[in-house]
């Protein structure tokens, strides 16, 4: 390619994107809206997704609908455009950007190799696990997308053949380092007890309990979390991102519907634009502790838009099969797809 066919390209590359930034408007929420029904959707299908994990490909596993994957989140105010793969590939070209969180954060990461895949199929791609992360990448773009599992953000140590949730402390915050974009996530694992509990004990500064309210010791987490963006993050060359509480529907009281149970079962969303269960109190406690960052960190607030769709779960589709019912991860494609237009028309407005 010449010089000046080079040049054209990238003006007409740089026209589309203000033209997607214009359609996005700076006053426009685009968290706040409906979903409506359009039969262009899913933006891909999972069979030409193959590394789908198992868990999310409800498809795969036998779901026997499909309208769920019809559904464009619409903000009241303006247009979401929709996601172009080479377009995010081409922006980030010579990128790294890494998701931090449990399996929400593993759903999305999931949605967006898919999405970018999907984008450019003729390219090759390289996945791999080493340790704790995994990693997609684009050797054509030169960009690289990760996953670290770290469900709590905070570490937990093991001593004396206990294992200790130490809520001041980052243990691999330094794996966090260099990256251009950081995703994070966290909430559910804070509610699991018994055998499912991956830890003995909680720790609080010098104080060690057998245990503790979880909401009260996830915002001690959080705050020990925004420390150390405080302490470590340069805007000027990372985004920072926090993907809001994924909403869960185990109890239909939630979205006052006495005929149903939990989420199995449901094959369309509620289409008003309030949740009947209102929001869930660790979504206050995050943007509460968000606020006290002092570095600039975009709430990725997908918790009521997601609470509109009971009927994007695996439930009975996931990985335990009818034995299970998973009303708390999301298929895909699906909702976690909207989560990656909403990351992608915020990274373009920024």
């Amino acid at each position: 390619m010449g010089p000046f066919a080079f040049a054209t390209s990238l003006f007409l590359f740089l026209i589309e994107i203000c033209q997607q930034v214009d359609g996005i408007g700076s006053k426009c929420d685009i968290y706040k809206g409906k979903w409506v029904f359009d039969a262009s959707y899913p933006l891909y299908n999972s069979s030409n997704c193959p590394f789908i994990h198992q868990e999310f490909n409800c498809q795969n596993n036998g779901r026997p609908d499909r309208l769920y994957q019809n559904f464009r989140w619409q903000p009241t105010s303006c247009n979401l455009p929709r996601f172009n793969g080479k377009d995010f590939l081409r922006k980030f070209r010579g990128k790294r950007i890494m998701f931090v969180g449990d399996s929400l954060g593993l759903n999305q990461w999931q949605s967006l190799t898919c999405l970018l895949h999907i984008a450019t199929p003729q390219d090759p791609y390289i996945s791999q696990r080493v340790a704790a992360i995994s990693t997609f990448s684009f050797p054509t773009y030169g960009v690289s997308i990760m996953f670290l599992r770290n469900a709590f953000l905070v570490e937990i140590v093991n001593e004396k053949d206990r294992r200790v949730l130490k809520l001041n402390s980052i243990g691999n915050g330094r794996i966090w380092k260099g990256y251009d974009v950081l995703i994070f996530d966290t909430w559910h694992w804070w509610l699991l007890t018994g055998r499912k509990q991956p830890w003995d004990y909680v720790q609080d500064n010098n104080i060690t309990r057998k245990d503790m309210n979880r909401t009260v010791a996830y915002k001690k987490a959080l705050r020990t979390w925004a420390r150390w963006v405080n302490l470590n993050v340069d805007p000027a060359k990372t985004k920072v991102f926090f993907q809001g509480v994924s909403p869960d529907h185990v109890d239909s009281r939630d979205w006052a519907d006495p005929t149903a149970k939990t989420c199995r079962g449901e094959t369309w969303p509620i289409l008003s634009t309030e949740y009947p269960g209102g929001s869930p109190s660790p979504q206050d406690v995050l943007k509460r502790a968000l606020r006290s960052v002092s570095k600039k960190v975009h709430l990725l607030d997908i918790t009521g838009l997601s609470q509109l769709r009971k009927d994007g779960h695996p439930s009975a589709f996931g990985y335990g099969g009818h034995r299970g019912n998973d009303c708390t991860h999301w298929c895909l494609p699906g909702v976690p797809d909207t989560w990656n237009e909403l990351l992608f028309a915020t990274l373009i407005q920024t």
